[in-house]
């Protein structure tokens, strides 16, 4: 059995998450502690009371679902003896892709912590609120070609392009709002529904350059290791080890897209992985990952029972 640990990205977060692995295992706190004091920023409290409308900011929203996930991966390691290396590949959807990185060791907890928040800062700089948009193309004509064809017309009118291929059936577009529109209009009109998103700006298209550009800034002071378990990169949807390889990878991926269906499929072809396990909070990568390979076991963790249950599973 090979295995692949998935990590989350926006979207999945929700006020109380993390907070039952906070209350079971003294490891978790420590990771939630170890996130507040390299924010400064009593994150924590956050995840666990909300308000909604402030977890779900991007620069809330980011560091706090990596560190759900990463506290699942303390939890599993200290408690469990289950450690990230038993993975033959790991990978995370968008911010995700850090949450991954750093569950591999290459980039320490505090640092992933700090990176992602000026991510998620920078990602709503980039671009006035109202004039970027976001959609989802959903439905079982909904495919790459769809949905290429669809930002093509977008792209009439400005800048719009596929920001998420996650699977078929569900492709997101991302660019300036008036193109969006015409885009939403076009994939109306080759049989696909079109739904527009609730998000504060257009990510992983060319408008979000000016944040690429300070991660690029902040990156380049940051120390990347080798990582222990391969990862799968959002822009390449294939292996990388290479700290300099996946250091240039983080600055592309914030205008490009994110390949996650074809990174979902190298691993269960090639990569030979007949397990995916999402590790963090919701079950959205998951679901997608039960779409793009039903032949594999998919399986999410977010409860103290399924981490103990997953552990023992693999005794």
């Amino acid at each position: 059995m090979t295995l692949a640990l998935l990590f989350p990205g926006q979207g999945s977060q929700s006020v109380g998450m993390g907070a039952a692995l906070a209350e079971a295992f003294a490891s978790a706190r420590e990771v939630y502690a170890e996130i507040d004091d390299a924010l400064g920023q009593k994150l924590s409290l956050l995840m666990r009371e909300g308000p909604e409308d402030q977890l779900t900011l991007t620069e809330n929203a980011q560091p706090a679902l990596m560190a759900v996930s990463l506290a699942a991966a303390r939890v599993l390691k200290v408690e469990f003896d289950v450690d990230v290396s038993r993975a033959g590949f790991v990978a995370g959807h968008s911010l995700g892709e850090y949450s991954a990185l750093c569950a591999a060791g290459v980039l320490t907890l505090a640092d992933t912590a700090r990176l992602l928040k000026l991510r998620g800062q920078a990602m709503q700089r980039a671009v006035p609120v109202g004039k970027g948009a976001m959609a989802s193309l959903i439905g079982p004509k909904t495919d790459l070609a769809l949905a290429e064809a669809a930002a093509a017309a977008g792209s009439e009118v400005g800048v719009c392009v596929v920001a998420n291929d996650n699977n078929a059936g569900n492709i997101v577009i991302s660019g300036e709002k008036a193109a969006v529109d015409r885009a939403i209009e076009k994939a109306k009109e080759l049989g696909a529904r079109a739904i527009p998103l609730n998000v504060s700006a257009p990510f992983h298209c060319p408008l979000m350059q000016p944040a690429a550009d300070e991660m690029a800034e902040a990156l380049a002071s940051a120390t990347l290791v080798v990582p222990s378990v391969a990862v799968v990169a959002n822009v390449t949807a294939r292996p990388e080890r290479d700290p300099e390889v996946l250091r240039r990878l983080l600055v592309e991926q914030v205008t490009g897209r994110v390949r996650w269906r074809e990174s979902m499929e190298w691993m269960a072809g090639e990569g030979g992985v007949t397990r995916f396990v999402e590790i963090g909070s919701g079950k959205v990568l998951s679901g997608m990952a039960r779409r793009i390979a039903p032949d594999a076991e998919s399986l999410a963790l977010n409860t103290p029972e399924e981490l103990e249950a997953f552990a023992k599973s693999l005794a």
